[in-house]
């Protein structure tokens, strides 16, 4: 009698498909002969197109799916980490089984012209939903204009290609998933923006009753990553943050310390309240902890709640 397939659930766009092709490779690395379904969903954020606050937030990317998951219709959901509310802890019945080893972190300019962001004329409509994006862009250009630009990446593509816009800001690692890595015209470095929570990483979330799954899941967890994932994680939560806040944090390894950055910018890009920290001694969530702290003494809560008012 065959083993019982592995019942993955995941949003419908492409480029959620293509993560699950992706696990599924690494699936038949660690687990051969394993056999998978995939089951998609299209969530609410998926099917809204206007801004993403006035429909709660990023929770919308994720709750569908959840509810597949939490009655046993899937054994394992993907899930963008940078698209999982970070103000408020897993459901007890949830737990990350894994994260995979993280992709590119970094924002780019994709402009149809081919233009950089310097050589972009004053007035040129930039696309983005992002206010984390859009607050650090203002305090290097203040003379664009920024345009709600919501979608997945492909339709964001369409609408590029037919100039509805001059340029958009997107995710390097969501274009090299679906094999558009092609239309980048300029990658910024953290330096020059710093990245959201959980940039470039793929969650495996299931039920935290579950052993066989989270069995079969273990091997592709990234230590690494699970690291610099718990240090964001818990300088979001500490902010209570969500999707209309203008924060960025990215941790990363340097000399095997674990360093975390973080920021806090008013919507205007003119404000930028920033901390940087290593671990030392103490543990990942300690890490990010500490960071979120010293932001909130530099008077952070007032901007978040400034930008969400």
């Amino acid at each position: 009698m065959s083993s019982p397939a592995l019942r993955i659930v995941t949003r419908s766009s492409p480029m959620a498909r293509a993560q699950v092709e992706r696990l599924r490779s690494l699936l038949a690395q660690t687990s051969p002969g394993l056999e998978v379904e995939v089951i998609p969903v299209t969530t609410a954020a998926d099917r809204w197109t206007g801004d993403l606050s006035a429909l709660g937030g990023k929770e919308n990317f994720v709750r569908e799916v959840d509810s597949v998951l939490a009655v046993g219709a899937a054994d394992v959901a993907v899930h963008c980490l940078k698209d999982m509310p970070g103000e408020k802890p897993l459901p007890p019945a949830m737990t990350i089984a894994g994260y995979l080893a993280r992709d590119d972190v970094r924002d780019c300019l994709v402009s149809p012209a081919g233009l950089r962001l310097a050589d972009l004329p004053a007035g040129a409509k930039i696309g983005t939903s992002s206010v984390r994006r859009r607050a650090q862009l203002s305090a290097i250009r203040p003379d664009l204009d920024f345009v709600l630009f919501r979608g997945n990446a492909n339709k964001r593509l369409e609408k590029l290609a037919a100039r509805e816009i001059d340029a958009a800001i997107l995710a390097v690692s969501g274009l090299e998933r679906i094999g558009r890595g092609d239309v980048i015209t300029e990658i910024f470095e953290p330096e020059v923006m710093l990245p959201p929570v959980g940039a470039g990483i793929l969650a495996l979330q299931c039920r935290a009753e579950d052993d066989s799954t989270r069995d079969v899941l273990a091997p592709l967890n990234d230590p690494t990553t699970w690291r610099e994932a718990a240090a964001e994680r818990m300088f979001l939560h500490v902010l209570q943050g969500h999707c209309n806040s203008p924060i960025a944090g990215y941790a990363t390894h340097v000399d095997d310390e674990l360093v975390l950055s973080g920021a806090v910018y008013s919507l205007d890009g003119k404000t930028a309240l920033t901390a940087v920290e290593d671990s030392g001694a103490s543990t990942p969530t300690d890490l990010g902890t500490s960071v979120a702290l010293a932001l909130v003494k530099q008077g952070a809560r007032d901007i978040i709640n400034d930008a969400t008012s």
